[in-house]
């Protein structure tokens, strides 16, 4: 198996709830740090979510391997940012047997 090409910078974030006073919360986005990706489309779809047309694509999205339990290993609650484009992390695998990289499969939503 060939080492994937790492050649885009993205920003790992994690989901902070916080109360809203009110009995509920707000939710923001907090980045974790920066790794290196390679990144590959998968399949796309569209659908409507409350009458305008929503696009979905599948990404493929390899990086480093991190240590269960550190900050910077991504896992399903979190998210990839690019510029203005966000990648909901789906699934998180190993790529190889040593867990020298991991593939996370997110979606990309955007409203068209």
């Amino acid at each position: 198996m060939k080492a994937p090409r790492l050649n885009r910078k993205l920003l790992l974030e994690s989901s902070v709830r916080t109360a809203d006073g009110a009995g509920g919360y707000l939710e923001t986005w907090v980045a974790l740090g920066s790794v290196w990706a390679e990144v590959t489309a998968r399949s796309g779809s569209e659908r409507n979510v409350a009458g305008l047309p929503v696009s979905r694509v599948g990404y493929r999205i390899v990086v480093r391997g991190a240590p269960e339990g550190s900050t910077m290993r991504p896992s399903p609650d979190q998210r990839f940012a690019e510029g203005t484009r966000r990648f909901v992390i789906r699934a998180v695998a190993e790529r190889d047997l040593r867990g020298q990289y991991l593939i996370c499969f997110a979606d990309e939503e955007v409203a068209v």
